[in-house]
């Protein structure tokens, strides 16, 4: 058995790194494409190692693992659709996660900036769906009031939140919502 047969073939992927830029090169005809391929055709090898058969020539295993990758990408691509002015994105069924953890943030900032009678009003006409009598009750202060407390704290929160209408409001979350809501009841 001579020495390569008991080499690691992930100690030769070093030694197959400028024909397989080349190759890329050949391919994407761009030098940070070429890298960016290159570098995923390393990754898949080193997490396949298992799959490639010792004995066999490894750079032909390489080159067609990176061959493969660039054709899948470029399908890939092909599928995708151009959206440079959002419009398909506008159209979206689900908002991304991330903005909503942004409002939801930025509504935190801003609902502690509200006197404690405004913001207790809010938590209980809005987010925890009490009526306007039932939290005037809780309270004992007169219905008037509530409405009122909530009012002036929606009002300022929107200001806070540079909200001019209902479609600014952008938000995932449901006790958010029910707070910023002009009335009581929100469904669900």
């Amino acid at each position: 058995m001579n020495n390569s047969d008991t080499t690691d073939p992930r100690d030769q992927l070093v030694d197959h790194l400028p024909a397989l830029r080349a190759f890329a090169l050949s391919l994407t005809r761009e030098g940070a494409a070429a890298d960016d391929l290159v570098q995923d055709t390393i990754v898949k090898a080193w997490t396949n190692m298992d799959k490639f058969q010792a004995g066999t020539n490894l750079r032909a295993w390489l080159f067609t693992i990176l061959r493969n990758t660039f054709y899948s990408a470029r399908r890939k691509t092909k599928r995708e659709v151009s959206d440079t002015d959002g419009i398909h994105a506008a159209r979206q069924a689900t908002r991304p996660e991330h903005d909503g953890k942004l409002a939801l943030r930025d509504f935190r900032v801003a609902f502690q900036q509200l006197p404690d009678e405004q913001r207790e009003a809010l938590i209980l006409v809005g987010a925890s769906g009490f009526s306007y009598e039932e939290a005037a009750e809780m309270t004992r202060v007169a219905v008037g009031t509530v409405k009122s407390r909530a009012n002036r704290g929606r009002r300022k929160l929107a200001e806070l939140l540079q909200l001019k209408g209902a479609d600014d409001l952008d938000m995932t979350d449901q006790a958010t919502l029910a707070v910023m809501a002009s009335n009581h009841t929100i469904a669900r």
